[in-house]
C-alpha cells in the first residue's frame, strides 16, 4: 500500500472569513492545524487558546501576530468557563485538541484528568451553547473505545458529552461532533520520537514492551486534514473514525534502527496488546464511507437516515475494527516516507 491513500484531503471545509478556535492550540495537533488552516485560508481569526505561557511565546516566533494577521493567542484553560466564553465571542468554530493524554501520569493523577478530560469538555460545551458557536469538532483516541486505563474512560465520557450536547443545543444551535483516530506519527508522547532520540545517544538496543503489539497510525498532516473533511460532512452526533494502516511496534524498530537488537521490556500498566477504535457493540450503529467509518448514537435515526441517503453503507454485524485485524498495513518504506514529512 501507499500511505498517501489516506491523505483526507478532499471535501475540507472553506474556513474563508471564519473564526476559529483550537484549544491545546500550542500542541503537536494544534499548530499543524493553524499552520494548514492559515496557508489555505482567508480567515477572520485564528484564535490560539492554551494554558502554557511559554509555548504561546515559542509560537508567536513562529506565528507572529502581525497588524492585519488574523491569528491571536488567548492564554486560558479548558477548566475555566469565564475563560472559554470571552475567547468564544465571535467564534463560529471550536477545534477541541487541549487533554491530559499521557497514560502513567493520568494513573497517578486522576483527579487532574478528571478536570480536564471531562469537565473541560461540559465548559466547552457551556461556552458554545452561550455564545452561538456554529460547531465543535473535539479529537479524542482510540483509547477511548473499550478503556483499560483513566485517560481512556475519560475520553470515553468526553466523547459522549460532545454527542449528547447536540440535545441541549436543539435542531438549529451549535453542532457538536469527535473524531477518534490513532497514534500520530511525529506528536509528543509517540514512540517515533523516543525511538529517535535512544539512537541519536548511541543506545544499545530498543525497548519493545511486547512483541505482538499492533497500532494504528496517522501522520499530523493527515489528522488535520480528517479534521477539516470531518467539519465540513458534520451534522451532529457522529463519532468519525479514518480508515488508516496499522504496524507492529516491532516493525516500526526494525525500520527505524535494523542493525540494534531489540529489549522487551513488557507492557506498562493501562496499555492494551491492540488498539480498537471501533468495537462490536458500536457497530450496531456505525456506517462506512470511502475513507471513514461514523459511530452514531443508537437514538439517531434522522441522522443514520441522511448518511444512508448519501452513500453510506451499514458495517456487519460484530464489525470490530482494530490493529490487529485492519486490512490495511504500512511497509517499512511506507513509514520512512511518513516520518520525512514530519
Amino acid at each position: 500500500m501507499n500511505y498517501t491513500a489516506f491523505n483526507f484531503d478532499k471535501n475540507r471545509i472553506d474556513l474563508d472569513d471564519k473564526t476559529v478556535l483550537v484549544t491545546g492550540g500550542t500542541g503537536s495537533f494544534g499548530k499543524e492545524f493553524i499552520r494548514a488552516a492559515l496557508a489555505n485560508n482567508e480567515m477572520r481569526r485564528c484564535i490560539v487558546f492554551s494554558r502554557d505561557e511559554q509555548k504561546h511565546y515559542d509560537m508567536s516566533q513562529e506565528f507572529p501576530p502581525k497588524p492585519g494577521e488574523p491569528i491571536r493567542y488567548f492564554i486560558g484553560d479548558v477548566r475555566d468557563v469565564d475563560r472559554l466564553e470571552l475567547a468564544m465571542r465571535g467564534v463560529d468554530y471550536v477545534v477541541h485538541a487541549a487533554a491530559m493524554k499521557h497514560v502513567p501520569a493520568a494513573e497517578y493523577n486522576p483527579f487532574e484528568c478528571v478536570q480536564t478530560n471531562i469537565h473541560g469538555a461540559e465548559n466547552i460545551v457551556k461556552a458554545a451553547l452561550r455564545t452561538g458557536v456554529k460547531k465543535v469538532l473535539a479529537l479524542s483516541t482510540d483509547k477511548a473505545a473499550n478503556p483499560i486505563n483513566l485517560y481512556g474512560a475519560t475520553k470515553l465520557a468526553s466523547d459522549k458529552i460532545f454527542v449528547a450536547a447536540n440535545n441541549i443545543a436543539g435542531q438549529d444551535g451549535c453542532r457538536f461532533a469527535v473524531v477518534r483516530y490513532g497514534n500520530v506519527i511525529g506528536s509528543r508522547g509517540s514512540v517515533i520520537p523516543f525511538f529517535r532520540k535512544l539512537i541519536s545517544e548511541g543506545a544499545s538496543d530498543l525497548p519493545i514492551t511486547d512483541e505482538r503489539m499492533t497500532r494504528f497510525w496517522i501522520t499530523l498532516r493527515q489528522g488535520v486534514n480528517f479534521v477539516l473533511s470531518s467539519m465540513e460532512m458534520m451534522k451532529g452526533r457522529e463519532i468519525f473514525v479514518p480508515k488508516i494502516p496499522s504496524m507492529k511496534i516491532v516493525d516500526v524498530a526494525k525500520t527505524m534502527a535494523p542493525e540494534l537488537p531489540m529489549r522487551n521490556v513488557g507492557i506498562r500498566p493501562g496499555e492494551k496488546l491492540h488498539e480498537v477504535m471501533i468495537s462490536e457493540d458500536d457497530s450496531r450503529t456505525t456506517v462506512e464511507l470511502e475513507d471513514r467509518y461514523v459511530i452514531l448514537p443508537a437514538n439517531s435515526d434522522r441522522v443514520m437516515t441522511e448518511y444512508l441517503e448519501a452513500g453510506a453503507k451499514p458495517v456487519v454485524t460484530d464489525f470490530r475494527y482494530a490493529s490487529d485485524t485492519n486490512t490495511a498495513w504500512l511497509s517499512g518504506e511506507d513509514l520512512t516516507a511518513m516520518m520525512e514529512t514530519l
